[in-house]
């Protein structure tokens, strides 16, 4: 395997396991949630990242990766017991998940950006990894949208 193939597939796997952690923190997210619009909003974007890792595994499949089947990261771990840790001494806890899930998802954002900065990624990938990162730009308005209603 040489070098650009070892080093999207290193990329693709980061990517694809940032996603299993966040749909771990939406869940989570959605469970402590008080309010139903709230738990709604996390519940569809656990959902959306299960739709970005059904792509990003297919991704991978055609181009001949790795091993793609990944449950997560231990910093995913630490963070979604941060979220249950803010949500139990939180008086607002909606506010501070959304607080927190603005911060994951401009992360995010980064994160897909660098990958689409390289030049040896195929375009299919790019394609994909495009509109995943749209779609994540859109739900961080919908998170703005939501704290200003609170």
């Amino acid at each position: 395997m040489n070098e650009q193939v070892k080093e999207i597939e290193s990329k693709l796997s980061n990517i694809i396991e940032k996603n299993e952690d966040a749909i771990k923190g939406f869940e989570k997210a959605a469970e402590n949630a008080k309010e139903v619009a709230i738990q709604s909003f996390f519940s569809q974007r656990a959902q959306n990242r299960r739709t970005f890792l059904t792509q990003l595994r297919n991704s991978a499949s055609e181009l001949n990766l790795g091993d793609t089947d990944i449950t997560g990261s231990t910093t995913g771990a630490m963070h979604r017991t941060w979220m249950d840790i803010k949500a139990f001494f939180s008086t607002d806890n909606d506010e501070a998940m959304l607080e927190e899930a603005v911060r994951g998802d401009k992360a995010a954002v980064e994160e897909y950006n660098k990958v689409l900065a390289e030049s040896h990624v195929p375009m299919s990938v790019k394609g994909i990894l495009r509109e995943q990162r749209d779609s994540i730009q859109n739900d961080l308005e919908t998170s703005d949208i939501l704290e200003d209603y609170r």
